[in-house]
């Protein structure tokens, strides 16, 4: 074999030798379990679990080792000290004494200890006696199986080799869609162990049975193991299979390969002890390798080095070997075509392996080589660099559906061992619709060509039966053949797209189970919230917008679910919560969504600020379209194995109400409702079917992802467009890039499955209608003045009339809470609007809120409702009047006003006035703002009434305590001024002469006209 070049690049070999000279580079700690690569190696370990009991090296950016860190000077290395020059002297030998006598009382610690080795004998005994009896069970157990495989013949091997059926994938109406390619037909040819290259022995060892050239077929310490890990995690998580068991479990055991017992790993054990018995290690090894599965077509290590890498088995470098040697766990998974990342990784990881193995022995041993294979941290690094700017050549096969058969293959290899799946001749049998599969294919396909300028290039379909949870169709892209557009990533099953806000109705139907109902009013305002939804959040604060950049004010839920508004949505997740048993990422998870796992959501989770695939958001649509029922999505009705017999059948799950029927109709009844979302997609939308259908559209910020997802009881289609690559399109919305096709198909599909009678959505017994209030949801009250229809859950009923918009309530003054019992301050009976939320209250106060208070004949000086009563808890004022009873007299011209004007907190200042009469129409003060507070009977003020020209009658008191919220609180006292009359001061004006004439003779004496009567008043008498 040649000797393979693994010299690097200048630059590469400049860093190594960077990193082995930096004293930090050498002091790098290893790995913390929980980071990537760490992860990375857990997940791709074989699963015998052949990783040495070493401590993992400090890895680089590509996931290779570091060079480990050589002190200068060993402090554990052997010593030689002078002594070791020199003799001993001669020890003296000690005196002979004799046992000292046992004083009375003291403990016989001989005889105890005699007493001590008696029982360690007897414990010594009766545990050989157990070993006994369990080693001659164990022989017995083993007997008794070998017994069972004398049909079983260990030495034909070499003809037992290639001789199986091969896999067939069919649709659901028994057309084959695919056959994984016989070996004696396809890529297959057998090599000799000498044709080889030692570094692909080297890398399969490593990476499948480091103890493959000294344990007799099987590793005892890893089934122990494995054991242990089967007990503590209560199933079957690990099998401990050596490349013998491998070996044995492939050819020797045919009807019982897919089973998961002890008693056919006892089998399997059996029969890899006497494999080892009866044949070398080479020839194992040689059958082993010949008879792996490495993926596309490729059965046999010669098959894999020409389809990957157009070369030979013996021609292998470290780099390619390492690659081989991690396909074999699962071909479909490591599918370098269409999951290129976790197939890289999973090189790295058998990488990994091969260094840990060459750290622990000294290089690896091979027996096909003289020389050992050695990695080393430079050589890893380079191996795994070349393997990532590697162009691997395109497949040569070609299949009908491939993202589809790919699917399968995945789905068979998560239940089967991957060498059971291509061995056993199965026949698959899956859910696919053929007419349906390909009428999707046309659509996505002359959909992207339509979009092209738009920079649309990828787009995906899934169809599925609600009420069985079949796939009936599943276009993972245009064209899987086009590597320009990532043609073969399935764009339909990756769990990395953004939903937008098709993802609404989960988060309505958690609020529906929260109490909400199509009816609740939600205020569609300029708003601010924290972005994480936790109020202590301190970060800047999140501002929604709407699609149309347009607020709308009030709006019912049904209003803001069918017009796909951004800010009622926050505002419902806000209340919905995003974590919990409630919150939004519980609904999702129980509707079957599985990649919402992130703890970092924010508010804009319901405007699709998680990832999901298409396929759980169309099978989470399900659940509404099948009244509330989940059944999970399958592929595969049926596995019957080469001899006809049946493997798998699928069987329905018992139903499994996932949310209530009530709530499942009522989100149908909106998504169905043209006439709710007319103002935002009109009345003759794509979402418009000739059938009732409901239909969500989602497009992301930044036009990434659009969707469109909607259903009948018959039927429930997805569709997604984009860009694999994550590339923005153009002005592409949800509507006009998805929802087209996603029209057409519905229009093609649901007539095709339900026999030309599309399935109405049927109304459960729990739905009630009411006439609301169009504007608040509410019973419609006196101050309604439009009124509509709307259904509720039988116990969700609409609010009352008494929460309308505007209604009239007793308030108190002081905490402007509705008034009760517990209340101290004064109240008064005021005509308040029914709005809570502060957003809602800033907006009105607005140009364009005053504009809307106007339009619906609301006053613009309006009173926010309450929330509640005022409680006997609650801050309250200290004000009255002290030693004067209501309706008291006055006597003195100068009073002293006595009382209290204050408050337990808040308080602001107190006022003092006074009027005329018992409802003065006009105030005059006499004490204002004063901000000392009396807190306990005091003089609020000494009062000269003479002074303030106080008229006799009734006067009416007013005392006044304000605190800082605006509130207040006052007391009338009523009081009835009786002050002398006073007596007249004389003038200078001459007014006694008149006085002296006879008294008023000519007025009563001399009859003249009623005009003349004024003149004695103005004539002096002589």
């Amino acid at each position: 074999m040649p000797e393979q070049n693994y010299s690097e690049p200048e630059d590469t070999a400049e860093r190594f030798r960077r990193l082995m000279a930096s004293e930090e580079q050498t002091r790098v700690d290893l790995p913390v379990p929980g980071q990537a690569e760490q992860e990375d190696i857990e997940t791709y370990l074989p699963a015998g679990e052949t990783t040495p009991p070493l401590s993992l090296p400090a890895l680089d950016k590509n996931n290779m080792p570091l060079p480990r860190r050589v002190d200068e000077i060993d402090m554990g290395a052997t010593r030689v000290t002078p002594a070791a020059y020199t003799h001993p002297p001669q020890a003296a030998r000690p005196p002979v004494t004799r046992p000292p006598v046992q004083p009375p009382g003291s403990i016989n610690w001989r005889k105890h200890m005699g007493c001590f080795a008696r029982g360690m004998v007897i414990t010594l005994f009766v545990f050989v006696l157990v070993g006994l009896m369990a080693g001659s069970y164990g022989m017995y157990r083993y007997y008794k199986i070998a017994k069972t495989l004398n049909g079983v013949d260990v030495g034909g091997l070499r003809e037992r080799a290639a001789q199986f059926e091969t896999t067939r994938i069919f649709d659901r109406n028994g057309n084959l869609l695919y056959e994984i390619i016989d070996p004696h037909a396809g890529k297959r040819s057998f090599v000799s162990l000498d044709e080889v290259s030692p570094a692909l022995v080297a890398a399969t060892i490593a990476t499948e049975d480091k103890e493959f050239y000294s344990h007799p077929g099987f590793d005892p310490w890893a089934l122990l193991r494995a054991l242990w890990q089967n007990y503590t995690s209560g199933e079957i998580v690990s099998g401990a299979s050596t490349i013998t068991q491998q070996l044995a479990r492939m050819l020797l055991l045919p009807d019982e390969r897919f089973e998961q017992s002890y008693e056919r790993k006892a089998r399997e054990i059996i029969l890899a002890a006497e494999i080892n018995r009866r044949y070398s290690k080479d020839e194992i090894l040689e059958l082993y390798l010949n008879e792996s599965f490495y993926g596309n077509h490729a059965y046999g290590v010669e098959a894999a080095a020409e389809t990957y890498f157009n070369t030979t088995a013996g021609q292998l470098t470290i780099s390619q070997a390492a690659f081989l040697a991690g396909l074999p766990q699962s071909p479909a998974v490591y599918d370098i075509y269409t999951n290129r990342e976790a197939t890289l990784k999973r090189q790295q990881q058998v990488l990994v392996l091969m260094f840990l193995v060459n750290q622990e022995r000294g290089c690896i041993e091979v027996s096909n080589s003289e020389e050992p294979v050695c990695v080393d941290a430079a050589v890893a690094a380079i191996a795994a660099g070349e393997m990532k700017d590697y162009d691997f050549p395109t497949p040569d096969f070609t299949m009908r559906y491939p993202h589809w058969v790919n699917y399968i293959r995945s789905l068979l290899e998560e239940q089967y061992d991957p060498q059971t799946i291509y061995r056993s001749g199965f026949a698959v049998y899956t859910t696919l619709d053929p007419e349906l599969q390909d009428t999707a294919q046309r659509m996505i396909t002359e959909q992207v060509a339509i979009l092209a300028e738009k920079n649309v290039s990828n787009g995906a379909l899934v169809a599925i039966d609600p009420s069985t949870g079949e796939i009936l169709a599943m276009v993972g892209s245009p064209d899987f053949y086009n590597e320009a557009i990532s043609g073969q990533v399935n764009m339909a099953t990756t769990q990395t797209r953004q939903p937008g806000s098709s993802i609404k109705p989960i988060n309505y139907a958690a609020a529906f189970e929260k109490g909400w109902t199509p009816a609740t009013l939600i205020w569609d305002v300029p708003s601010e919230f924290p972005p994480s939804g936790n109020p202590d959040d301190t970060r800047e604060p999140y501002k929604p917008v709407n699609y149309d950049g347009k607020f709308h004010g009030p709006v019912t839920v049904r209003t803001a679910l069918a017009n796909s508004f951004n800010v009622p949505a926050v505002k419902t997740l806000d209340f919905v919560g995003v974590y919990g048993d409630t919150g939004m990422t519980a609904m999702a998870k129980r509707l079957g969504i599985t990649s919402l796992t992130r703890e970092d959501y924010g508010l804009a989770l319901t405007l699709g600020g998680g990832d999901v695939s298409l396929l759980e958001m169309t099978a989470a649509f399900a659940v509404f379209a099948n009244e509330g029922v989940r059944v999970p999505p399958v592929a595969i009705t049926r596995v019957i194995d080469y001899r006809g017999e049946v493997v798998f059948e699928y069987q329905v799950p018992e139903a499994e109400q996932t949310i209530r029927r009530e709530h499942a109709y009522l989100i149908s009844s909106i998504l169905s409702d043209n006439e709710a979302r007319a103002p935002m997609f009109g009345y003759n939308s794509f979402l418009h079917l000739p059938f009732p259908a409901a239909a969500k559209t989602g497009t992301t910020n930044d036009f990434r992802d659009n969707w469109t997802i909607g259903y009948t009881p018959d039927l429930v289609a997805g569709v997604w467009m984009g860009n694999a690559d994550y590339t923005p399109m153009v002005n592409t919305t949800g509507l006009s890039g998805a929802a087209p096709v996603w029209s057409q198909f519905m229009q093609y599909a649901v007539p095709n499955v339900s026999g030309g009678n599309p399935t109405p959505f049927l109304r459960p017994d729990g739905i009630i209608e009411k006439v609301i209030c169009t504007l608040s949801g509410t019973e419609p009250s006196n101050s309604c003045r439009e009124q509509r229809s709307e259904i509720f859950a039988f116990d969700q009923p609409p609010l009352p009339a008494g929460q309308d918009l505007m209604r009239k309530v007793t308030l108190d003054t002081w905490t402007k809470l509705e008034a009760s019992s517990a209340c101290e301050g004064s109240t008064k009976e005021e005509r308040v609007m029914n709005v809570s939320d502060p957003w809602a209250i800033k907006w009105l106060d607005s140009n364009e809120g005053r504009q809307w208070l106007d339009t619906h004949n609301f006053p613009r000086n309006f009173i926010p409702a309450p929330e509640r009563e005022c409680a006997a808890t609650d801050p309250k004022p200290k004000i009255g009047f002290s030693g004067w009873a209501d309706g008291q007299q006055i006597v003195g011209e100068v009073i002293e006003l006595n009382g209290l004007a204050g408050a337990d907190q808040g308080f602001k200042d107190w006022s003092l006035d006074y009027g005329q009469g018992e409802d003065p129409g006009q105030w005059y003060p006499l004490v204002a703002n004063n901000t000392s507070p009396v807190q306990s009977t005091g003089s609020l003020y000494v009062w000269n009434l003479k002074q303030d020209n106080v008229a006799n009658g009734v006067i009416t008191l007013r005392l006044t305590v304000r605190n800082n919220d605006g509130g207040y609180a006052e007391k009338l006292l009523h009081l009835e001024a009786a002050l002398p009359t006073p007596t007249p001061e004389p003038t200078d004006i001459p007014t006694s002469t008149p006085t002296q004439a006879p008294p008023t003779a000519t007025l009563t004496l001399t009859p003249v006209p009623p005009t003349a009567t004024f003149t004695p008043t103005f004539t002096p008498t002589p």
